[in-house]
């Protein structure tokens, strides 16, 4: 089956009513979660995007408590799965602030994580890897963001 483009589900989109169209949104719904909680964002979320924010930041909080210390090979899967989580959250957003937020949180946390994460190549790389991402974000924003998210961003640095 061939996939069409989004300009012709638009002009199919815009031919229907709106009964049709409450129909077809529940039942893309329906049939996955991330569709699912991407509606959910849209509806309830983008309404207050620093509620939202906050919401993550305690769901971040939670997965961090999680945590096995145990080994570093517990700590990158645990790390890898917030960083999923954080990532699907950044896109249903897609907002620039909201994304480099939520990463300067995560690196925050990251910093905090004991065992160190810097004594590990692979955790090291993925925080350095989050401060890259950051850092190009924080470039395409106003001068004035730039520079109080840039003083943020150095501190994670050093």
């Amino acid at each position: 089956m061939k996939t069409v483009s989004i300009k012709e589900i638009k002009d199919e989109l815009s031919n229907r009513s709106a009964k049709e169209m409450l129909e077809l949104c529940l039942r893309l719904a329906k049939y996955k979660k991330e569709n699912k909680e991407l509606m959910a964002y849209l509806l309830f979320d983008s309404i207050d995007e620093a509620a939202f924010i906050e919401r993550i930041k305690v769901e971040i909080d939670q997965q961090f408590e999680l945590i096995n210390p145990k080994s570093y090979y517990f700590i990158k899967k645990s790390i890898r799965k917030i960083l999923v989580f954080v990532k699907k959250n950044i896109r249903f957003s897609s907002k620039k602030q909201t994304e480099i937020e939520l990463l300067i949180y995560l690196c925050t946390k990251l910093n905090k994580l004991t065992p160190s994460i810097h004594r590990n190549p692979a955790l090291k790389n993925l925080y350095n890897r989050q401060l890259e991402l950051i850092k190009k974000a924080i470039s395409t924003l106003h001068e004035d963001l730039q520079y109080d998210y840039g003083k943020e961003l150095n501190l994670l640095a050093s």
